[in-house]
């Protein structure tokens, strides 16, 4: 289906490069809630962007900077037409569990003061769920209002979409987000090796008042404000000692041990290597800095 016709009261826009693995997937997941597709691509150089447009997708291409940068020009540039936007990631599916709610959807059944949903995602790693460590549930802002989401800037790796008013949250229906790049471990480590030096930059930033979150975390609040609440935690934690505490609540009182031999090699890559290296490159601009 083309953007320019109008069946559903929400539209779908996604990001890529080099994504032929994954669209597909994606799309076959969602071409049959008949809803407007627009990807904002960043210069793939293999198939994607003729599989968008096979799939009846608005194409545009813009040069990427990071992800919350990529998301606010996104919904600035494409022209939907729809009360609500589902911003979704190349990597994800959605089920047919969510897309039956998505299919039922209307903007007359949802409170007026309400601005967002939450969908609940399920994440996997080398063909196995990730089902403990804190990973599940795991929601996800990925629905909002079409001119009330914005994306969150404050931010320098990773996006999330700041909603003002109300939301809802939906326990069931997953999400499906599952990178089978990633099955190879040296793609991981080399992108979460770019990602540590943006996430690095990011916090040293924070610690020196130069750069402040949007919005205030809550422990009671909604998803992402306890998210928030968490991440000021973090930020104030002391540097090398964190990661370690950070793995060890993951893995043993947060059961990721159970996710079996996949879990221990994502629960450590991601919450102590990953975690380890950003506080070093922290470390290495901190010295910078003071000389």
């Amino acid at each position: 289906m083309t953007a320019g016709k109008q069946e559903v009261d929400f539209s779908f826009v996604v990001l890529t490069f080099n994504e032929e693995l994954h669209l597909p997937r994606l799309l076959a997941s969602i071409k049959d809630l008949h809803a407007p597709i627009y990807i904002l691509d960043s210069g793939s150089t293999d198939r994607t962007v003729e599989i968008a447009e096979e799939y009846g997708a608005i194409v545009a291409v813009h040069p990427f900077e990071n992800h919350p940068k990529q998301w606010a020009y996104a919904l600035e540039h494409f022209p939907v037409n729809t009360p609500w936007i589902i911003g979704l990631d190349a990597d994800q599916i959605v089920t047919p569990e969510l897309f039956g709610m998505l299919r039922s959807f209307s903007d007359n059944q949802v409170p007026s003061d309400v601005n967002g949903i939450f969908f609940n995602r399920k994440n996997y790693f080398k063909g196995r769920w990730i089902r403990f460590g804190g990973y599940f549930p795991k929601y996800l802002l990925k629905m909002f209002r079409t001119g009330v989401g914005q994306s969150d800037l404050s931010q320098n790796m990773d996006h999330r979409f700041v909603v003002p008013g109300k939301h809802q949250v939906w326990n069931k229906g997953y999400l499906i987000e599952e990178n089978l790049k990633e099955n190879d471990i040296s793609f991981w480590i080399e992108k979460h090796n770019r990602y540590s030096t943006l996430q690095a930059r990011e916090e040293f930033e924070r610690r020196n008042g130069t750069r402040t979150a949007n919005g205030k975390g809550r422990f009671f609040g909604h998803p992402d404000e306890r998210i928030l609440w968490m991440k000021n935690l973090w930020w104030r934690a002391p540097l090398y000692l964190r990661p370690f505490i950070y793995f060890f609540w993951r893995y043993f009182l947060q059961l990721g041990f159970l996710d079996g031999k996949q879990g221990f090699v994502f629960h450590f890559l991601q919450a102590f290597w990953y975690r380890l290296l950003v506080d070093i490159k922290i470390d290495e601009l901190k010295r910078a800095h003071k000389n």
